[in-house]
């Protein structure tokens, strides 16, 4: 994760709309049970996903990692009224964590949760999707990529999480490492990519 400059951090949270109950509480849960609890989105980064899926109103989002939740409940926000959320987790042990916040913030009609490796999940889907999501193993970024563009509408949205890896695409040492390597052929490929116009943000 980029360091930001606390003063600026500080100033962001506090006029920033907080969290609700439901998200508060999971936020609460995520730091207390599980080991790595800075993979959650967290506030500024679930408002931003909310936002942008309120903007587009999607009718079908798949997301790339679920983790504990947080970042579906954010995007499911934005769901059409007959929209629906596929949630992918390779970790078993927490499809439960997510399912139970999932239904306290009342998504659970609305949301499929599957669980195992995402490369396996994504040819079985037959569904277009509005809005796709990528948060997960860093060295598969490129083949989730090349596996869901055809199953991205005209005119829809693709997000990655973390491309700029805590600044270590700039550490050369950091380069044999491969979920590094497996973010800067990311960005090359999605860069290159003639289908797609994107922004690093």
């Amino acid at each position: 994760m980029l360091q930001i400059n606390p003063q600026i951090e500080k100033y962001i949270m506090e006029h920033t709309t907080g969290e609700d109950p439901v998200l508060a509480e999971l936020n609460r849960r995520t730091h207390l049970d599980t080991v790595y609890p800075q993979m959650m989105a967290g506030l500024t980064q679930g408002r931003f996903l909310e936002f942008i899926s309120r903007m587009i109103s999607p009718v079908n989002i798949l997301e790339i990692g679920t983790f504990t939740g947080y970042s579906g409940i954010c995007l499911a926000k934005g769901l059409k009224h007959n929209g629906r959320l596929y949630t992918i987790e390779i970790n078993d042990e927490l499809i439960s964590f997510a399912a139970e916040f999932f239904k306290k913030a009342g998504l659970t009609e609305r949301i499929t949760q599957l669980t195992g490796d995402a490369r396996k999940i994504i040819p079985s889907l037959n569904v277009m999707f509005d809005l796709v999501y990528i948060d997960a193993e860093k060295s598969h970024y490129c083949e989730y990529f090349n596996l869901v563009i055809e199953k991205v509408r005209s005119g829809g949205w693709m997000i990655a999480d973390n491309v700029l890896w805590g600044e270590k695409i700039f550490d050369k040492t950091a380069r044999t490492d491969p979920s590094t390597r497996g973010i800067l052929e990311f960005n090359e490929l999605v860069h290159h990519d003639e289908r797609v116009e994107n922004l690093i943000l």
